[in-house]
């Protein structure tokens, strides 16, 4: 019984959403990483889904922000909260006697050391005993269930908020990866950009994810779908409503879809020919939110000549491997894997 106030956790520090995974729970926490802070008293007023309701409708007095940005950190304090009010959360069913838990975060393979550092130093402020970071494309392998661990060559895209991660991984590591700071934010913004140039409408952030998931897609659909949605016209200023296709939506994302295709590409071209082999015969397998876009893979597929899968839970795949790392930690440790912060 008592063996379990010490559970160690695994959080998925994303730009757009925090996942945790408790070791022997999974995931018990699917927050958006968002808070909502005062102003005038610098006061968290809400953290997560909460505050994401505010974003756009807030009063003057109360901002909400997201202290991630592409994939690192862009506010510290900010973060370092968040990230207690997430392990709070985590621990919630075990207050009994909380103790301080091991944590292990992922972070993008492109990240600095400074960068690195700050996600240690903000997991460590936020109440953790040891700070261990994984880089996500590693993290999304092991939870996808690809063989990281054996001399073979598996690729993985994982496309999140704020990052593209591409890698290809053999016996327990990197071989060659690329991170680019373009994914699902960049798409959004594209839209908003593109129904700001043609139709001079003002839409916010939810409503251009909205239009992403719904109408989105990689290729121009067989049958063309549309939905209205709402802005403010920047001629007359006033409220307008519109209706979009889901050929508009295709065109507006295809500068961030061809940038991820470049990356792949890229990231293919630098893998040594019998791990090519191996991902001819197993295919690059998609995670995070971005590989839920319409008919990604087909276009994946159809420019790098490999075959292309979605993994089985998209949106999961990063924070069950960080999870999974945890319970193999010592595989790390002698690895190299992850990296250790301990004070």
């Amino acid at each position: 019984m008592f063996g379990g106030f010490t559970r160690d956790l695994g959080i998925d520090l994303g730009t757009a959403n925090t996942l945790v995974y408790v070791k022997g729970r999974g995931i018990v926490v699917r927050e958006p990483s968002v808070v909502a802070i005062r102003t005038d008293t610098k006061k968290i007023e809400a953290v997560g889904s909460d505050a994401k309701k505010m974003i756009g409708r807030t009063p003057g007095n109360i901002v909400a922000i997201r202290p991630m940005k592409d994939g690192v950190i862009a506010d510290f304090e900010t973060t370092a909260t968040m990230i207690k009010y997430f392990i709070r959360n985590a621990q919630k069913q075990r207050s009994l006697f909380p103790r301080h838990p091991n944590v292990m975060v992922c972070v993008p393979s492109g990240i600095t050391a400074v960068e690195k550092r700050a996600v240690e130093d903000a997991t460590k402020q936020a109440g953790a005993r040891e700070a261990y970071t994984i880089e996500e494309p590693f993290a999304a392998a092991i939870g996808a269930d690809l063989p990281v661990w054996e001399p073979t060559g598996s690729m993985v895209v994982d496309i999140g908020g704020g990052t593209t991660e591409v890698a290809v991984i053999s016996l327990g590591g990197i071989v060659t990866s690329r991170s680019i700071r373009v994914a699902g934010d960049e798409m959004d913004e594209s839209i908003i950009q593109y129904i700001k140039r043609l139709y001079n409408l003002m839409i916010g952030e939810r409503t251009s994810e909205q239009l992403k998931m719904e109408i989105g897609s990689a290729m121009p659909l067989e049958r063309v779908e549309s939905i209205e949605i709402r802005g403010r016209d920047l001629v007359t200023g006033l409220p307008k409503t519109l209706a979009i296709t889901s050929d508009e939506v295709t065109e507006a994302l295809s500068d961030t879809v061809n940038a991820i295709v470049d990356a792949v590409k890229v990231t293919l071209e630098k893998c040594p020919p019998e791990l090519s082999a191996d991902i001819m015969d197993r295919g690059i397998v998609l995670t995070g939110g971005g590989a839920l876009l319409r008919n990604l893979d087909k276009m994946l597929s159809r420019e790098t000549g490999m075959p292309v899968l979605v993994a089985e839970n998209p949106l999961d795949c990063v924070a069950i491997g960080t999870g999974r790392a945890l319970e193999n930690i010592h595989l790390f440790k002698s690895k190299g894997g992850a990296s250790k912060s301990s004070r």
